[in-house]
């Protein structure tokens, strides 16, 4: 009862509270979510072009125009080899290097830097172009074919055509076909490629090559081992380290050594168990029970050894006293004493008994 009554006074706490409803946006939903580049596959189709969309690398086939990938997807000799042979056949190789993978949040100002491997550095090192992978680039505006195209594109790279000036965008003939390097991946997104210019942007480029062919879009992922550590596995150590602190904080002693539930005793010796079992029966009948047999016993082999020796008329408590090499006060007490008086008598009656007995049933030890 009382829990009901503390749970309908923290409700009715709460319902009196002042809120502010805040929307916040947080991305697309349905295949927009998994999709950043469904905007444009959407706009190629328009065009009246085929697309093709993979989520890891496919190499170009040579009847397609063109392929949208992110940079880091050509992470090996064998992938630039293939794409290079595409390209010089007449493909369009159109590489987007900052926010171009698939696992991009859109709606996070929190992003790793892309990872190029040298491979691809080389390849893009060459006669053609230069590549400046440490300053900052913005454009309000990127020309291509003569043509001037309005953009809104911010990012941590540059390039540039070789002897030319550092920007975001860049494109040079390669064999009959072309390549075009894009820094900021953000333009052709399903968020801004709807902004200023940017669809008419790729339009021109998906044109440029004057062949009908498939248009291809890749939004895989090539982020090395490293970069996928940092960005996916801090959660997994985070929570292993809260595991591991609680298990020492429940394990570990504390402020000093734990203390034992019960204390162990320290009667661990033969004779404080014998004391204890003498104890527990003299609480009981005062050990008479216990003692009666063994006294019968004694009585009985004392007569006939007393009657072989020929001390029968002798005094036989004097006889085994003799024998045992015991007082006759103790012998007479152990065989005559109905009820020993405490614990410790009755231990040491015990204790006497058992010498008589050993003596009588061996004579050698007499």
């Amino acid at each position: 009862m009382k829990r009901l009554l503390l749970m309908a006074v923290t409700a009715l706490a709460l319902a009196g509270c002042n809120y502010k409803e805040v929307e916040r946006e947080i991305g697309y939903k349905g295949k927009a979510r998994i999709n950043p580049w469904l905007a444009a596959e959407q706009l190629a189709g328009r065009m009246g072009r085929e697309t093709k969309s993979v989520i890891s690398w496919t190499a170009p086939d040579s009847g397609d125009a063109a392929w949208i990938l992110p940079a880091t997807i050509l992470s090996n000799q064998s992938f630039i080899r293939q794409t290079q042979n595409w390209v010089r056949q007449g493909g369009h190789l159109i590489l987007l290097i900052e926010h171009a993978d698939a696992q991009t949040n859109d709606w996070s100002d929190h992003a790793l830097p892309p990872v190029l491997e040298p491979v691809l550095l080389s390849m893009l090192e060459g006669p053609e172009f230069h590549l400046d992978w440490h300053k900052d680039s913005a454009a309000a505006a990127i020309s291509f074919e003569d043509v001037s195209f309005k953009v809104d594109a911010k990012s941590g790279f540059s390039v540039a055509l070789r002897g030319g000036t550092p920007g975001v965008f860049a494109s040079v003939g390669s064999g009959k076909g072309r390549i075009s390097i894009l820094t900021d991946g953000r333009l052709f997104r399903n968020r801004w490629i709807g902004d200023h210019e940017h669809a008419a942007l790729l339009a021109a480029l998906i044109d440029s090559t004057g062949d009908q062919g498939a248009v291809g879009f890749m939004r895989g992922s090539g982020l090395s081992l490293w970069a996928m550590m940092q960005l996916h596995l801090w959660p997994v150590l985070l929570g292993l380290g809260v595991w591991i602190l609680f298990w020492l904080w429940k394990n570990l002693t504390r402020f000093g050594p734990v203390e034992a539930a019960s204390v162990p005793s320290e009667t661990r010796g033969y004779e404080h168990h014998l004391e204890a079992l003498g104890d527990y029966q003299w609480r009981l009948d005062h050990a008479a029970s216990l003692l009666a047999p063994l006294r019968e016993r004694i009585v009985e082999l004392g007569q006939r050894m007393s009657v072989s020796a020929g001390r029968r008329d002798d005094d036989f408590f004097q006889f085994l006293a003799d024998r045992a090499s015991l007082p006759r006060e103790r012998v007479f007490r152990a065989l005559a004493e109905t009820a020993p008086a405490d614990p410790a008598v009755l231990t040491r009656t015990t204790a006497d008994l058992q010498q008589l007995l050993k003596v009588l049933q061996n004579p050698a030890l007499s």
